[in-house]
């Protein structure tokens, strides 16, 4: 277990001060500094300021909750590949750690905005706004998804669009091996909508950056989903403070 630089500076007070001393100070500390290093560590401080989803050093992340992000940031996605439902921050961050990244987006604003910035393995695609409910969002993607030469994504992500009517899509465009990734998982009809389709699911419940109120972000997959391997190292991911 990891200790911080303010264990190590308390630890002589808690051996030498009687336990009536340290104890309060001790908690006092605790209430007040453990939700500014989060914010500060975490860089929800930055992102909320920012309105944007940010890390402590201002690069983008996911906006998923933050337990996910810390989850996929221990797993290897090089020469992997990736499609979103929804683009963002979250291109980026996938343009840096995978093969490709495949991502459609319907707000022609934010569309031009990551035109820019995208490196060489992003393929951005521009849909026309559709209403949710009616199946012309799922039409679209797949006559889109033709042209690609990708047989299984080993990552799909559904983080806006036509999020429920896009999960016939996700689960045909997944990978064996692969994980549909929901963000907001816990509106849109997700559990409803995979179910009796054959794949597990896990729940990363928290905060996500510059958000006030906690959400969850959901996992589905397979049982022979990479990212779940049991040789996977349980990493540290304390910080120093």
């Amino acid at each position: 277990m990891v200790q911080t630089r303010i264990q190590r500076t308390f630890a002589p007070v808690k051996r030498y001060a009687p336990t009536w001393v340290w104890r309060p100070i001790r908690s006092s500390m605790t209430a007040l500094l453990a939700p500014i290093r989060f914010s500060l560590e975490s860089g929800h401080w930055r992102s909320s300021f920012a309105n944007a989803a940010l890390s402590r050093r201002g690069t983008p992340i996911p906006w998923y909750t933050y337990p996910c992000v810390d989850f996929l940031k221990t797993r290897d996605f090089r020469n992997r590949t990736v499609l979103e439902f929804g683009a963002g921050h979250s291109t980026l961050w996938w343009a840096e750690r995978c093969e490709r990244v495949v991502s459609f987006e319907d707000n022609r604003s934010w569309h031009d905005r990551l035109l820019d910035r995208l490196p060489w393995n992003v393929d951005l695609h521009l849909l026309p706004e559709l209403a949710p409910g009616t199946g012309d969002c799922a039409r679209e993607v797949r006559d889109r998804l033709r042209g690609q030469e990708i047989a299984g994504f080993d990552v799909v992500v559904i983080d806006g669009l036509d999020r429920f009517g896009l999960i016939d899509v996700a689960c045909e465009a997944v990978a064996d091996d692969g994980i549909i990734i929901c963000d907001n998982a816990e509106g849109y009809g997700f559990a409803e909508g995979f179910s009796d389709r054959g794949f597990g699911r896990v729940d990363f419940f928290g905060y996500s950056a510059g958000v006030v109120l906690p959400h969850c972000t959901s996992v589905y997959f397979r049982e022979r989903a990479f990212v779940f391997t049991p040789a996977a190292p349980i990493p540290t991911i304390a910080h120093e403070c």
